[in-house]
């Protein structure tokens, strides 16, 4: 390379040698300076990827998504019956399941007193079923409608089931008065008079009474002191009479 005034020029790369290990100290220095603060960043970036990648495949895409229902607890209804009221939806995301929607819509089934719904990874969602249980049954026409120990009609049966009580009750229900003394003094009986029990009889609430086998009758009056009351009649069930009276356990009368 030649200027204008004629002379020569060469361009030398310098050997490292000629950079000063002082330099060279400070320049190595530098460079992990850099490096050491980029190594944070650098992690939460690969930690936020992995995260975002785990949340979209478990969140957005159907790798972990409903393949089954699995139904317990069943007794009189059938597992089918149950999955089709809890309508999951094949292939959603598990983890985006609305698990209390599924809860509320199999607990609109008659039948369900209470129903537990979870998530059972990688791929199930499991129902558990508390089924409603009959404590006496109601005469409708030639069936019978089952009430439950809070009064609820869940199930019509052609027959009474064998050891139900009869309960002749107007118009059953939670908010009948005469179903809740019915359901009073059903819960008050002792071992001795469920096992005599044909049927309980409640035209209004003060009128309960009972119908036992070989035609006897315990006129019981109202839902008050029925605990006493239950202890009272089956003391006397060994007495002859067709009718006993314990409206007022303190004065007893048999007929």
């Amino acid at each position: 390379m030649t200027d204008g005034g004629g002379r020569n020029w060469r361009l030398v790369r310098a050997d490292t040698d000629a950079v000063p290990p002082s330099v060279r100290r400070f320049m190595a220095r530098a460079r992990q300076r850099r490096l050491q603060a980029a190594l944070p960043w650098a992690v939460g970036l690969g930690v936020l990827l992995v995260v975002g990648a785990l949340v979209w495949t478990v969140y957005g895409t159907s790798v972990l998504g409903v393949r089954g229902v699995r139904v317990v607890g069943t007794d009189t209804l059938t597992p089918a019956q149950v999955e089709q009221a809890a309508a999951v939806r094949m292939s959603e995301p598990l983890a985006r399941v609305d698990l209390d929607a599924i809860r509320d819509r199999v607990q609109a089934l008659p039948a369900v007193e209470r129903a537990v719904v979870s998530r059972s990874w990688p791929g199930t969602v499991e129902v558990q079923v508390v089924e409603r249980r009959p404590v006496a049954a109601v005469p409708v026409g030639k069936e019978f409608s089952l009430i439950d120990a809070e009064g609820v009609a869940f199930r019509t049966v052609p027959d009474r089931p064998s050891g139900l009580p009869v309960a002749k009750l107007a118009a059953p229900g939670p908010e009948d008065i005469n179903t809740r003394s019915a359901l009073v003094v059903l819960s008050s009986l002792t071992a001795e008079l469920r096992e005599q029990l044909l049927s309980i009889s409640v035209p209004a609430p003060a009128q309960v009474s009972l119908g036992l086998r070989r035609s006897r009758t315990i006129i019981w009056g109202d839902d008050t002191e029925s605990e006493k009351k239950a202890q009272v009649a089956t003391a006397l069930l060994a007495r002859k009479g067709d009718t006993i009276d314990v409206s007022a356990p303190t004065v007893v009368t048999i007929r």
